[in-house]
Order: C-alpha cells, then sequence, then structure tokens
C-alpha cells in the first residue's frame, strides 16, 4: 500500500486526485495540504511514501518546500503537478534539481483534469518501484550502427520509465526517444528524470548530436528531431541530429513522423520502432517508412503497455 499526502492550493485540484486515487487498492490517501507550511508538518506527523506536490502555494510554494526536504529525516517520494506554461516548466526544472523524482502536465483546462487519472495512478507505482541508478558505464564513444526510436504522447510517460529503466548498459545501439510536449524546459526536465532511473546516459538533444551507442536523446520540444547521414573516420554511417523549426506536423512538434522517416532513410533495416500510448495519427506514416526499409515496428495496445525485453532482444549484443 502507497500511502499518499496531496499538496495544492485548489480546494478543487485536492478533491479530484484524492478522487482519482481512490478506487486503486495499492493506494491509499492519508492527508491533504493546502501550502508548503501545512505540508511540512504532516509528512513529520503522517509519514507519507508519497506527496503530489503543486508549485505556486500561498505562504510556502512547492520548491521552498522541496529546499527544506533536509530539516525531514525520511522525505517521501515526490510527483510535481506542473502547469502548461512556459514559467510551468522552467519551474518544473528547478523542481527535478531540488530532488522530486518525477512531474506530470496538468491538462489544459481544469475540467479535464480527470483524463490524468490513470497516468496518475502509474506514475505513482512507478515511483515507488522503480529504483534510481547509481553508477552508469563510461562511454565507448562508438558511433551507432543501429537506433531504437520510441513515440510517446499522453500515457506514454509511465511506459517510458518502464522501458528506459530495463534498457541494459550494453545495448548496441542510440536511442531516440520523442515525447509529445509544450515547449519551454519540459523535456529536458524529462530527460533528467529518465536519467535517474537508466543504465545509459539520457540528455535532451543538441543540435549536431552524432547517435552513439548507449546513450537515449529526449526529443527537444519546440523543434522536430531530423536524422541525417554522417560518416565517421572508418568510413562507417551513423546518424547526426538535426533540429529544424519546421511547421507542426500533426499538430505536433516535435513530430514522432519526423524522426522515424529521416531514420529509415540513414538506418534502414537496423532501425527498431515503439509506438506508446496517446500518438492520435502521429507514428503511423513513419512506422510504415520502418517497416518497408526492413526495420522492426511495435505499437502498444490500448489496454496493454510494452515490454522493454522485445527491443533488448535485438540490440544486447555487439553484431
Amino acid at each position: 500500500m502507497i500511502r499518499v499526502l496531496v499538496i495544492d492550493d485548489s480546494l478543487f485540484i485536492r478533491t479530484v486526485v484524492q478522487d482519482m486515487l481512490s478506487d486503486d487498492p495499492g493506494i491509499q490517501i492519508v492527508g491533504v495540504a493546502s501550502d508548503g507550511l501545512e505540508a511540512l508538518e504532516k509528512i513529520r506527523e503522517l509519514k507519507p511514501d508519497l506527496i503530489t506536490l503543486d508549485i505556486e502555494m500561498p505562504r510556502l510554494d512547492g520548491l521552498s518546500m522541496l529546499e527544506r526536504k533536509n530539516t525531514i529525516a525520511k522525505f517521501p517520494k515526490t510527483l510535481v503537478l506542473s502547469s502548461l506554461t512556459s514559467e510551468g516548466a522552467e519551474m518544473t526544472k528547478r523542481a527535478i534539481a531540488l530532488g522530486a523524482d518525477d512531474f506530470m502536465l496538468k491538462p489544459r483546462g481544469i475540467k479535464n483534469i480527470r483524463e490524468i487519472g490513470g497516468e496518475l495512478k502509474q506514475k505513482i507505482k512507478n515511483i515507488c518501484s522503480i529504483a534510481y541508478v547509481s553508477s552508469k558505464p563510461a562511454l565507448k564513444d562508438v558511433n551507432a550502427r543501429n537506433v531504437v526510436l520510441i513515440g510517446s504522447s499522453a500515457g506514454g510517460p509511465p511506459m517510458l520509465d518502464t522501458i528506459v529503466s530495463k534498457l541494459p548498459p550494453d545495448l548496441n545501439a542510440a536511442v531516440i526517444i520523442t515525447q509529445h510536449m509544450p515547449k519551454g524546459g519540459f523535456t529536458a526536465a524529462l530527460a533528467a528524470r529518465l536519467n535517474r532511473i537508466s543504465a545509459l546516459q539520457t540528455r535532451e538533444t543538441e543540435n549536431g548530436d552524432i547517435l552513439k551507442n548507449g546513450i537515449i536523446l529526449v526529443s527537444r520540444a519546440g523543434f522536430h528531431t531530423v536524422i541525417s547521414s554522417v560518416l565517421d573516420k572508418g568510413g562507417g554511417q551513423s546518424g547526426r541530429i538535426i533540429l529544424t523549426d519546421s511547421p507542426p506536423v500533426h499538430n505536433v512538434k516535435p513530430a514522432v513522423d519526423k524522426t522515424f522517416i529521416s531514420a529509415a532513410q540513414v538506418f534502414g533495416a537496423n532501425c527498431v520502432t515503439a509506438i506508446l500510448s496517446g500518438m492520435g495519427n502521429d507514428g503511423g506514416e513513419g512506422s510504415e517508412v520502418i517497416k518497408k526499409a526492413g526495420g522492426v515496428t511495435m505499437v502498444c495496445r490500448e489496454e496493454d503497455c510494452l515490454s522493454a525485453w522485445r527491443i533488448v532482444g535485438h540490440y544486447r549484443y555487439p553484431k
């Protein structure tokens, strides 16, 4: 049983979060708090396993509260609920840097808050079950000849946790994750979160990145991640990241189709792709192109979660 304390200055949000979690037999709401000062008192009193944390609150905000976490002997796991704004993105990055374990984006329009119920439950369970990685292997600086491409949207981040946490340190491929998120810094916060639970180095894409074995790149929001061909010193072909500011595709940027289609032109049959939750039409055309090039394509069922072992099986050991 995971004991949860809900912290938010909005009575409506506190009530809805409690309601969304109350039907899960593995989660128990032990209390609520409306600001950071009250929350610190409730943490000492109730000793929850996890807190859901709003950032903007009166008296003591969420960031200031995290700055005081060392005053409590065993501070609970922390899931930040963040607003979909550029200011929210900066505060979310700061919260992750201060030790928050994960974050979720509140949907646009307060009436849509219940849409995140399933993802919220899975996030809570992942935070309490997936351990941080204490050390990572030294990078061998080997240009990738294989690539794993993951497309994800609403509901996808908990699946990303499962996949990324199970990828082995000797993965003979580069990994690119394209997660639908608004620009402003949310994908940087996602990369920082995934880096804590993965045996592989994980970071946000930079223009000109060369794809390397054993590195996970998270597509930067606000740009399409396109892969171009690059030759290494030995004459072998690998991929280079090009961040483009071209118009949105399927009303999103980054678009998974942009990454998949360009990867097929560079890596051909040496692509493994996975489409996770909430994608809409994005990723469909790209998956078809990958399949025609001889690559492997996988799609998550609505009621299922993608297993990491199928990706690992292709590129676990050097060829």
